[in-house]
């Protein structure tokens, strides 16, 4: 086993810090040395509690992971969150910085938080999330939970990679259509009403309102329905929150769903690096490349239609065949 495998594998929180690092490079003698890595510690992933938690901005995202991550702590587990934060313009970091966000956790040993700038990707989740998440479960952290920046296809893309999906919804979020968004809540696992100390009242009918409309959607029609409030600044409501996963957990890994899903998103995973590593072995291929620039133009211009321009650039790219 390789010095950093090893170190990693002891709990070493510096050693995952080094190892996250080394998957999120681009260069290629390190993504070659990350690969290995992960293919090393593939036996000892696969054992924790994936939880994807995402919400509107103002929600108090990290005032309620922070809160799970104590009380989780209290209960004898190792947690790691992985926050995906919007990407600078103008220097590519983290903008919200949500590790400052969350001092009691951060302080503590037995959690470990990474700040990952999403770098402009698709939903944004960084890139290289799904590759931390298998190092912080070698680590040996039993929860690890991946916010997102709560915006665009970022729902879409956390449920892509984790058990259980949480939604943190307002009590005041306005109009029924606003508060509750149909394609946000066919994903939700759970949905938990946050800051429900401020107005119990609206807390009370936000419940009411999202029980009802998630009776209307095939995904929870016939599933016993998970809408809580909780206050996590004063970390009420909690406990609850933590058993409800705790049973939808017991009952999917019961029905066999539990495995299989994590089947369907490894192989999901697959092909969406090919489809990446495709894109930039098309965008580097020295046929495309001497094309690119004029055709981008011709397009941009209106000279060319997209369609002619595609089956152009297509027919200048000719992989090698193979020996």
């Amino acid at each position: 086993m390789s010095d950093l495998a090893e170190r990693l594998e002891s709990g070493e929180r510096r050693a995952l810090a080094k190892a996250i690092t080394l998957v999120e490079s681009t260069r290629a003698d390190h993504r070659e040395r990350a690969d290995a890595l992960l293919t090393e510690l593939m036996p000892a992933t696969g054992r924790a509690l994936r939880l994807g938690i995402s919400g509107v901005p103002g929600v108090g995202k990290s005032t309620f992971i922070e809160a799970l991550g104590v009380y989780l702590l209290e209960q004898g587990r190792r947690v790691a969150v992985l926050t995906i934060d919007p990407s600078s313009s103008v220097s590519g970091g983290a903008i919200l910085g949500d590790k400052t966000r969350m001092e009691r956790l951060s302080m503590d040993t037995r959690a470990f938080i990474r700040p990952s700038p999403s770098g402009g990707t698709l939903g944004g989740v960084a890139e290289k999330t799904r590759e931390a998440l298998l190092l912080c479960e070698a680590a040996g952290y039993d929860v690890v939970i991946v916010e997102t920046v709560g915006v665009g296809q970022s729902e879409t893309a956390v449920a892509g990679m984790t058990d259980l999906y949480l939604l943190l919804q307002l009590p005041n979020a306005g109009d029924d259509l606003q508060a509750i968004k149909k394609g946000v809540m066919e994903l939700a696992d759970l949905v938990v009403i946050n800051k429900a100390d401020l107005d119990g009242a609206a807390a009370t009918r936000a419940q009411a309102q999202i029980t009802s409309a998630l009776r209307l959607l095939p995904t929870h029609a016939h599933a016993t329905q998970r809408v809580m409030k909780a206050s996590a600044l004063k970390s009420d409501g909690i406990a609850p929150v933590w058993a409800a996963l705790t049973a939808l957990r017991g009952e999917r890994e019961a029905s066999g769903t539990w495995a299989a899903r994590r089947r369907e998103q490894s192989l999901a995973w697959m092909w969406e690096r090919i489809q990446s590593g495709l894109r930039q072995a098309f965008v580097a291929h020295p046929g495309v490349h001497a094309q690119l620039d004029a055709v981008t133009v011709a397009v941009r211009e209106g000279r060319t239609p997209a369609s002619t321009a595609a089956r152009q650039l297509l027919a200048a790219f000719q992989p090698r065949s193979p020996a």
